[in-house]
């Protein structure tokens, strides 16, 4: 236990109870990171400058996006979650993987769930993969950063073990301080990354070049992602992966990102000296 660190503040994870019905911090994450990402793609998608003429998608063509969208990410965050975190229990409680209010979402699982969305909303409508996906990863991070701050009052997710001056007690972790992960990530995966996308949007006109921002997302939320892992506890039912003290499956799942981000930003660039 370090000399110093911070006790957990009393935060109810429920905001408003009303008899049965509840509203809890991390559904108003949810809801408050798809409504500010709809305004926000609406103003991308109104400025001209951005795009070096019309965007190629209309504001209309986005309202009805957004419900796609949300369906991708909760349905493919919770497949997610079922078949890489926890397979055995939901093998044995198939009734469970349905209970969302219980918790337990993976971001990789809602990413390939967002990106089926895109795929399969884009070719409906006509419009272009790319630019749709730029859109959709430069308004997400707003989603990550609020829902990383809603694992933080949640108490869950908590890092390990540390005696940094900042270390936090967690009630759900113990009588140990911790590492504060969820903020490390609201703060790379949210921050730094809306910043960086943000910086390249308007200071460089990215939207020029579809696909790029979708590809510095990528790749920067799987660098981010994997520097944290090295901060926060594995999942109990997993546990470090291989024998090792450090490979978790977060890690595992990022990485190919890495690669895939890459590859976008690349192929991005290509296509854009070819039609200059």
């Amino acid at each position: 236990m370090p000399f110093l660190f911070l006790q957990f503040p009393a935060f109810d994870p429920v905001l408003v109870s009303l008899g049965p019905f509840q509203i809890r911090w991390y559904a108003l994450a949810y809801i408050a990171g798809i409504l500010l990402g709809w305004l926000y793609a609406r103003a991308l998608i109104r400025n001209e400058r951005l795009w070096g003429g019309p965007a190629p998608l209309t504001l209309a063509d986005f309202d009805d996006f957004v419900l796609w969208v949300t369906l991708g990410i909760i349905l493919g965050g919770r497949a997610g979650y079922v078949l890489f975190y926890n397979p055995v229990h939901f093998m044995e409680h198939p009734a469970e993987a349905l209970q969302l209010w219980k918790g337990g979402m993976s971001f990789h699982g809602g990413f390939v769930g967002c990106v089926l969305a895109v795929v399969l909303f884009a070719r409906r409508r006509g419009i272009s993969i790319l630019s749709l996906g730029d859109l959709t990863c430069a308004t997400g991070t707003i989603g990550l950063l609020l829902g990383r701050i809603a694992n933080f009052i949640n108490g869950e997710l908590w890092g390990r073990l540390t005696d940094v001056p900042w270390a936090v007690v967690f009630p759900t972790g113990g009588p140990f301080a911790r590492h504060p992960s969820q903020l490390y990530e609201a703060g790379l995966e949210g921050i730094v990354l809306v910043l960086v996308l943000a910086a390249l949007i308007y200071g460089m006109k990215a939207l020029k070049t579809p696909g790029f921002v979708a590809g510095v997302f990528v790749c920067g939320y799987a660098l981010s992602r994997i520097f944290v892992e090295f901060f926060r506890e594995p999942d109990a039912q997993l546990g470090y992966l291989l024998g090792t003290n450090w490979l978790t499956m977060g890690m595992v799942l990022s990485s190919p990102m890495i690669l895939l981000g890459l590859w976008a930003m690349i192929r991005a660039r290509r296509q854009a000296a070819l039609q200059s």
